[in-house]
């Protein structure tokens, strides 16, 4: 048994980048991987405009009553300058006529009897958007191996990128394991459950940006498990197998793996929950066994394969922010002998509540859970108010 660390490491290793990309349309390039710099061609904003809707003038003319001689809308072009005594009435966005340094908002502007504007506020504010001041041309605002965010969707946009280059997938095989297991549109009989940790895995493989491969649910035989690993290890390049890794009777997956060529790098965690998780190599192909349980499961895939998949993809962060944030009650525990991981949530404070947990098969908490905290190896006991680290998922 490993730590959670020297795990993690060793995935990381033996992660091989894949080779290729590909060119999409924008709006499918959500949770792909950028396979290029994104450069901008123009300068934001392209012109010098008005943050507010108000009239635009010279700074050392705002302790005047100022004439009004045009209204600009946005996507107009000014068609007087600004001098002395002069202002002209500007909506948001549109471009500020030559001579003025200022605009005053709409709501700090008094029209007096005769037409004229004065300035009722306090300090006054420039209120201009200046030529370039968020980018300019040259600059490079999102780099090779961005994970694709809606923001980043937005920012090539903005800049023309309409049919970015992404990196090539993975594939993913998923493969749950078990003679209980039926599928999710079967009523289960006695001693059954339905399956939700493939379909699951398949929802996490997506938030991924790989490609999820799912073959069904493998029964507890020798030779079938070893038929499907074979095909999943022929088609994808990676395998994820959840049950048959622990030390019951029927728990074939690590030998079969051996079998086939896979060399087993790890198989057990000082993890609670996902201690029995496996790992191993075939070439250049990542096979993960995750625990049978949903809970344990869903922890590990995103500790673990998660970031490989992001890894592979040539994603520069693959690993996500945990964040230290103060216990709202107090947390004990019996046992402490591996990192224990939970699931909790984050009240309007920012404090850590703990919520009903029943352990690793209660698939039920995550959905309430805003993140899973963890507890270090020899931790048993924690009070109120201290920092906990909680991954946000």
């Amino acid at each position: 048994m490993i730590f959670l660390e020297e795990a993690i490491s060793i995935v990381r290793q033996n992660v091989t980048v894949l080779t290729g990309e590909e060119q999409v349309n924008l709006s499918q390039s959500l949770n792909r991987v950028l396979a290029h710099d994104v450069v901008s061609d123009i300068n934001m904003p392209p012109f010098r405009k008005t943050a507010v809707d108000g009239y635009a003038c010279r700074a050392v003319d705002m302790d005047k009553s100022l004439r009004v001689i045009e209204v600009i809308a946005a996507g107009d072009m000014p068609g007087q300058p600004i001098t002395q005594g002069t202002c002209s009435k500007v909506m948001t966005g549109a471009p500020i006529p030559d001579g003025a340094d200022s605009v005053i908002p709409v709501e700090e502007a008094l029209i007096l009897p005769d037409g004229t504007v004065r300035f009722t506020g306090g300090k006054p504010k420039s209120n201009v958007c200046e030529l370039g001041e968020d980018i300019r041309v040259g600059d490079t605002p999102l780099r090779k191996g961005t994970f694709i965010k809606p923001q980043h969707i937005a920012i090539m946009a903005a800049l023309g990128y309409h049919s970015p280059a992404v990196m090539v997938r993975p594939k993913v095989a998923i493969l749950p394991t078990g003679d209980e297991l039926v599928e999710p549109n079967e009523m289960p009989g006695v001693g059954k459950i339905r399956n939700s940790n493939g379909h699951q895995l398949v929802a996490q493989v997506i938030s991924a940006g790989a490609v999820p491969v799912y073959h069904g649910i493998v029964a507890d035989s020798q030779e079938v498990t070893e038929m499907a690993i074979r095909r999943a290890l022929h088609e994808c390049d990676v395998v994820v197998l959840t049950g048959g890794v622990s030390m019951g009777d029927y728990d074939y997956v690590p030998k079969i793996m051996e079998k086939l060529g896979v060399k087993i790098l790890f198989d057990a965690i000082a993890v609670q929950p996902g201690k029995p998780t496996t790992f191993g190599v075939a070439g250049s192909k990542l096979v993960f066994g995750l625990p049978g349980n949903p809970v344990s499961s869903f922890i590990q895939f995103e500790l673990m394969v998660k970031p490989a998949l992001l890894m592979m993809m040539g994603c520069i962060e693959p690993y996500a922010i945990s964040y230290r944030l103060p216990l709202a009650t107090d947390y004990s525990r019996k046992r402490a002998e591996r990192l224990g991981l939970f699931p909790v949530v984050i009240n309007t404070n920012g404090e850590v509540e703990l919520i009903e947990y029943h352990g690793s098969a209660h698939i039920f908490a995550l959905a309430k859970a805003h993140g899973i905290a963890s507890v270090a190896l020899g931790v048993k006991q924690l009070k109120k108010g201290e920092l906990i680290d909680v991954r946000p998922i």
